[in-house]
């Protein structure tokens, strides 16, 4: 066993060489949400709700596109594995031609939905301010996953830097826009929470431009960039991306529509409520990150070895990166635990004595949640990960199933009953997230030990 575990171990340099660019990009993009959130949040909870209605639906659209594109990754990672170049650059082209047409698709039927915010039962001062915001959000869908098209590929050749990068210069200019465009200085007009919407688009396209130019010019990706064409598509390899992608995007729709009902839940309850369930939610998600990084490590890895055709080789590095995870993630709960009062005072003006009695209460809230969130850590970590291994074994339809079972039939009804039904309310809610969440963890890890342990190859 020790044997092992130093084994295990050894692996967590070049685990971390790989995840930390992918963690740093994926931060990146819950830091969009971080700076709109803490920036918003200083106009009042109802802003801050209202940031919290718009994105959720928004997430929705965004776990479908995200979630397709994710089969490009493993499918790159095999061919790379392989060393086929032909067919790595065949399946670039096909992937980033649905990336277009689906971010197209999701961003239309965000525009479409805009209605329904007002047939949700959700206070009527967080709708008006949500409304327009989710209508720049949902146009910013085309480029980020159009960017995700390009994102996936250079992450399935084990290039993770380009796409942090990009990242990295869209929060930047995401900053630098809002701080303009919310509060109105200089010669822009203050637009306070439409402002935060705008902000983000331009910051999704710049991303886009920097990472599809990245790729284009930077020798790592000339063999492949030189044997793109856009003539010659083939529709049995759109059928094999379809077949592996929609399973995934299903997966993360399911898992983005569980916490996206907390959000509906809680606003059920109350603008403040709501409020502090977007900051308990939006902190959960910043750690979560490095879980979804690992997730993506953990599918490249798999993928190659997959490739390779070395089953003893693929089952020492998932176990590696499962063990990396949890170690971050009893980090993360000590943290939550010992910091769960201070932390929603990031996201809270303390000296606005007109908001002062509204923030008492939301903390109040906030902090309580964060607890269960501190919990929650080790199985939501778990989960992201394990599912990472499973899309680089190309297995993704029995996962699927396991995620709606885990979150719609054992999360979302406890979450329901205890949140509305009982007086736990918004800390009822979050019982059920960490129910369907360790349900989701326990099924996918014995899918993986059951498919990694009879994995024979030829």
């Amino acid at each position: 066993m020790i044997r092992s575990f130093l084994g295990y171990t050894q692996e967590f340099s070049y685990n971390l060489k790989l995840a930390f660019p992918v963690i740093i990009g994926l931060l990146g993009h819950t830091f969009v949400q971080l700076v709109d959130n803490i920036m918003v949040g200083q106009l009042g909870t109802a802003p801050l709700a209202a940031v919290s209605l718009g994105n959720s639906f928004f997430f929705v659209a965004m776990s479908l596109g995200i979630g397709f594109s994710t089969a490009i990754t493993p499918l790159i990672a095999e061919a790379d594995g392989a060393k086929d170049v032909s067919k790595g650059s065949k399946i670039f082209t096909h992937g980033l031609i649905l990336c277009c047409g689906l971010g197209l698709l999701l961003s239309l039927g965000v525009l479409l939905s805009k209605p329904l915010l007002f047939d949700m039962g959700q206070p009527e001062a967080v709708v008006v301010l949500a409304y327009p915001y989710l209508q720049w959000v949902g146009i910013s869908l085309i480029p980020l996953i159009f960017f995700q098209g390009f994102k996936q590929f250079s992450e399935g050749l084990s290039h993770t830097r380009p796409a942090m990068y990009a990242t990295l210069l869209g929060n930047i200019i995401n900053i630098i826009l809002n701080y303009f465009l919310i509060f109105g200085y200089w010669i822009f007009p203050k637009m306070g929470v439409e402002g935060a919407a705008i902000g983000s688009l331009v910051a999704r396209c710049s991303m886009l431009l920097y990472l599809a130019l990245y790729i284009r010019l930077s020798t790592k990706f000339k063999e492949y960039v030189n044997k793109i064409s856009f003539r010659n598509l083939q529709i049995k390899l759109f059928k094999g991306i379809i077949k592996l992608g929609f399973p995934s995007a299903l997966q993360m729709f399911f898992e983005v529509l569980f916490f996206t009902a907390a959000i509906w839940l809680s606003g059920i309850l109350g603008k403040n409520t709501q409020a502090a369930n977007q900051i308990a939610l939006n902190l959960s998600s910043m750690t979560f990150m490095f879980a979804m990084g690992l997730g993506v490590t953990a599918m490249i890895r798999v993928g190659n070895q997959k490739g390779r055709k070395d089953s003893i080789r693929l089952r020492e590095v998932a176990h590696s990166i499962f063990l990396l995870i949890f170690l971050f993630d009893v980090f993360f709960c000590l943290l939550f635990l010992s910091l769960n009062e201070i932390l929603p005072w990031i996201y809270l003006d303390s000296s606005n004595t007109f908001e002062l009695k509204d923030s008492l209460e939301v903390v109040k809230i906030a902090s309580t949640l964060l607890i269960i969130s501190a919990f929650f850590q080790l199985s939501d970590g778990l989960q992201a990960v394990v599912l990472g291994a499973l899309r680089g074994l190309q297995d993704v339809n029995i996962p699927a199933g396991i995620t709606f079972f885990a979150y719609g039939l054992i999360g979302f009804p406890i979450a329901y009953f205890l949140g509305i039904y009982t007086t736990l309310e918004a800390t009822g809610i979050w019982i059920g997230l960490l129910s369907g969440l360790t349900a989701s963890a326990i099924l996918l890890f014995l899918r993986f030990r059951y498919l990694s342990t009879k994995l024979k190859f030829d």
